[in-house]
């Protein structure tokens, strides 16, 4: 159904930057009459075709040239895709206040102090049941949900064409460890009050049933640890912190101490046990050359590393790069997070190199000891029968998530016309009557993070290690008469990932030789000192990349350096 709207009437428009037809990079942006806020500002992870990319965050264009209208950032929960961006975006942003609960506030300003030359982070605290005013046309209220980390909050965005209610991460848990359950009746009476529209996460949409309970968790984590016979390795998210308390709590039950690993999860520890966030009794924490004292049995270890990073705590562990720690017979690992799609390969072989050391592993394929923080199908009905929303538009997952989400959404009795399947970039239009998709369309493209530089490495560059990676590099150096335009002596050549060169010695003459030939036939005998070398370079490039790819079927990156004297 199309709609035309009125020129008098103002709407609210909800645009997604991130986090829609992706898991990860949440952002999105709430603007109506000259007013702008913000919900999260997080990062996701590259894929295997972006080669050296550490991560990548929101493309903020959209709002170049209109910092000044923005009323606030509001952040759900501390976890780094949705608080991750922060850093490398917060100057184009023009620095704006922010609103989230105080251990996101801790884990925002921890990050933070690893950025120089940052402007100073004027954060508000909210607690749950608390409301705050952003500029004149918003007011939000801070409801508490379960999640794997504490102050995880949904909010009721208020404004003057309606409410409109976003679920942020969650899932239902009567029985959470070091939380207490979600406020029902609060979320009830929210619907009651009616909701415009609800976005909501979909993240676990495919699962059946309900997410299951941590306390469940716990139980099954503590009968793992106590028929280990030596020590303990347990490997998760630096910041799933609900699991690392769980951990921490079974270990003084069974009178075992504990290693925290990993810079990034002890900063985190560190910033919940200040905040109360986190329970640790006095001399349950040790370091790891202190645990080289006791007998195995009597120590676990917390680190991250599930998901085969490279880098991470475990895998320096394994390949014996750790500086105390590594494998011993008989240790029991458990890697409690689920598999990141994409990191089932690099997890296999971990845990292959970890029995060829003698140690045993546990994870969630064998028993519960592992639940997502992201409601099943059954808790995403719940949140819906709750809020009762008059239009629904499903966010954070893949664009089948969404989809299916938004069946969901319609066997529960919403309108197929009142549900909007939308993509990142989207310009959403809601009015008092209506929610629907505009035509417009908005920046929403992936900006990459290497090192230090962020949206350096554009489509190009990718393109390239893309072809690096896959085929490598062949490097033609030739020295070049620039009064006669031959070739002097033999061309240099030097091949990366593409062939070894020891065992090439017949391509490497073949190629050779067409490189002189390829020179001489364009040179043209020898032009003089006015002769193009740039044309000279190109015309190489690209027949040596058609004679290579004759001759081995592969398509190297060719980069032709010619020489004049």
């Amino acid at each position: 159904m199309i709609h035309t709207q009125q020129k008098t009437e103002k709407t609210l428009r909800i645009i997604p930057l991130g986090g829609l037809g992706e898991v990860g990079r949440n952002m999105m942006v709430l603007e109506y009459d000259k007013e702008i806020i913000i919900i999260d500002v997080g990062i996701g992870f590259p894929d295997e075709d972006m080669p050296g990319v550490d991560f990548i965050i929101p493309n903020p264009k959209y709002l170049e040239g209109k910092q000044k209208q923005i009323r606030g950032i509001i952040f759900t929960h501390g976890h780094f895709d949705h608080v991750g961006a922060l850093p490398y975006l917060i100057n184009q942003l023009g620095n704006p206040v922010i609103y989230t609960a105080p251990l996101t506030r801790g884990m925002i300003m921890k990050r933070h102090e690893d950025f120089q030359n940052m402007p100073k982070l004027k954060i508000v605290d909210v607690k749950d049941g608390e409301e705050v005013m952003l500029g004149r046309n918003f007011r939000a209220e801070f409801i508490h949900v379960n999640h794997t980390i504490p102050d995880d909050m949904a909010v009721v965005i208020k404004t003057p064409i309606g409410n409109l209610f976003h679920t942020s991460d969650y899932k239902f848990d009567e029985k959470p460890v070091n939380d207490k359950p979600a406020q029902i009746e609060r979320l009830r009476e929210i619907g009651k009050d009616g909701i415009l529209l609800m976005t909501g996460d979909s993240t676990g949409v495919e699962k059946e049933g309900h997410s299951l309970s941590e306390s469940v968790i716990q139980i099954n984590l503590e009968e793992v640890v106590k028929n280990a016979k030596g020590r303990v390795i347990a490997a998760t998210f630096s910041s799933l912190l609900t699991r690392i308390q769980q951990l921490i709590y079974i270990a003084e039950k069974l009178g075992r101490k504990v290693v925290i690993e990993g810079f990034s999860m002890r900063s985190n520890v560190e910033i919940a046990k200040q905040l109360g966030y986190m329970k640790i009794q006095k001399g349950t924490i040790i370091s790891a050359e202190e645990s080289e004292k006791l007998p195995l049995h009597k120590v676990l270890v917390l680190g991250t590393g599930a998901q085969g990073e490279s880098r991470a705590f475990l895998m320096r562990v394994v390949t014996g790069e750790h500086r105390v720690l590594k494998i011993e017979k008989g240790d029991t690992l458990i890697f409690s997070s689920s598999v990141i799609p994409g990191n089932e390969r690099a997890i296999q072989s971990l845990k292959d190199a970890i029995y060829r050391q003698g140690g045993r592993v546990f994870h969630y394929n064998m028993m519960d000891i592992h639940a997502s923080g992201h409601g099943h199908r059954e808790d995403l009905k719940q949140m819906i029968g709750l809020i009762n929303p008059e239009f629904f538009m499903p966010v954070h997952g893949n664009y089948s998530m969404l989809v299916i989400h938004g069946d969901l959404a319609e066997s529960l009795g919403i309108p197929r016309k009142n549900i909007v399947i939308a993509e990142n970039g989207d310009v959403i239009l809601a009015a008092k009557d209506r929610v629907f998709l505009s035509k417009e369309k908005v920046p929403a493209n992936y900006i990459m993070v290497d090192g230090l530089g962020v949206g350096d490495v554009s489509e190009v560059v990718l393109r390239d290690r893309q072809v690096m990676s896959k085929d490598g590099m062949f490097v033609i150096i030739t020295v070049i008469d620039s009064e006669t335009g031959k070739v002097k002596g033999n061309p240099d050549i030097i091949s990366r990932g593409f062939i070894y060169m020891k065992e090439s010695q017949e391509l490497l003459a073949q190629t050779r030789k067409k490189v002189k030939e390829i020179i001489a036939k364009t040179a043209s005998g020898g032009q003089g000192k006015g002769f193009n070398w740039l044309y000279v370079r190109d015309n190489l490039r690209d027949r040596i990349g058609q004679f290579l790819y004759s001759k081995t079927k592969r398509r190297p990156m060719i980069l032709p350096v010619v020489i004049e004297i």
